[in-house]
């Protein structure tokens, strides 16, 4: 399971996609979680650092037993706080953390829906990076900075990163 963490608007999707995407044209079965495309279908959870917790935590649960089905799993999801990565590692056979350490000022710069712009004036409460913290991994197996490589560089950092393991 490689589990993609970093501040909303850092490449997480993005890179998650193009990596599901290389594995499964290899004939691999692949599943790829999204933060955005969960909370559309599991709207039970809200922000609040509990909310995040739990739903960072059901996320995990989820891909785990995907996981041990022989699935390939793609998690990008912000999961801003450490102690709820390391238990979605303890559920995992094989957990591979890769950091997207897009800084700040480039995922405002890259906000599509401009939820950072929202969080500034007000209208959003506890965003990541804004007025709720983002725990960085202290030991990520893989960091990315999409500022200085291209979706495919990252890629094939990740499939090197997934191939050094085995």
């Amino acid at each position: 399971m490689v589990w993609f963490t970093g501040l909303p608007s850092s490449g997480k999707t993005t890179i998650a996609g193009r990596v599901c995407e290389t594995l499964a044209q290899l004939g691999l079965e692949v599943e790829h979680l999204d933060g955005d495309a969960i909370r559309q279908l599991v709207s039970f959870t809200g922000f609040t650092r509990a909310d995040r917790d739990a739903h960072v935590k059901w996320v995990g649960y989820l891909a785990s037993q995907l996981e041990r089905h022989g699935v390939f799993v793609a998690v990008s999801l912000v999961s801003p706080y450490a102690e709820a990565r390391a238990f979605v590692r303890s559920l995992c056979r094989n957990f591979v953390e890769v950091y997207v350490s897009t800084p700040l000022e480039e995922c405002e710069r890259r906000d599509a829906k401009g939820l950072y712009a929202r969080a500034r004036r007000g209208e959003i409460q506890s965003f990541t990076g804004i007025d709720d913290p983002y725990e960085p991994p202290l030991r990520p197996d893989l960091t990315i900075d999409t500022r200085h490589r291209s979706v495919d560089e990252a890629c094939a950092a990740v499939l090197a990163t997934l191939d050094g393991l085995r």
